[in-house]
């Protein structure tokens, strides 16, 4: 049965298929990217760490390429609408051929732009987590 529940329902399915196992679960793929991540970040110091962090948090915030191209080329394609309706239905189903490109372009940018953001913010809470453990351990 399909599932639309998303990446973590199907994680969370994943987890428990290995019934609470925890040397299994520390096998899964997912969480050893997430170990090798947090492994690096606590190797560096604190005054960098903080660097990488107003740095993702530029990156997550930012609106980014991806958007800005979905709202620009619709725009583009509007001022040149008339040129571009003759050149494409002068050569028969040509516009079916562009408006099958222009919308997997389109869902692939929206796909990958989410992505990214759900990385960048991911690694933001690995260092935020690893800045707050070194906060308590110096009080």
């Amino acid at each position: 049965m399909v599932s639309f529940r998303g990446d973590a329902h199907r994680f969370y399915l994943k987890l428990k298929a290995k019934n609470g196992n925890k040397q299994e679960i520390d096998e899964l793929k997912e969480l050893k990217e997430i170990t090798d991540i947090m492994s690096f970040y606590e190797m560096l110091p604190t005054s960098g760490l903080k660097k990488v962090k107003f740095y993702l948090q530029k990156e997550f915030n930012g609106t980014g390429a991806i958007p800005l191209l979905i709202t620009a080329v619709p725009w583009l394609l509007f001022i040149f609408s008339k040129p571009l309706l003759e050149w494409l239905f002068k050569g028969g189903r040509l516009w079916m051929i562009f408006v099958l490109i222009y919308i997997t372009l389109l869902l692939a940018g929206v796909i990958l732009h989410f992505r990214e953001r759900a990385w960048a913010k991911t690694h933001l809470v690995i260092i935020e987590d690893i800045l707050e453990e070194r906060k308590k351990e110096s009080e």
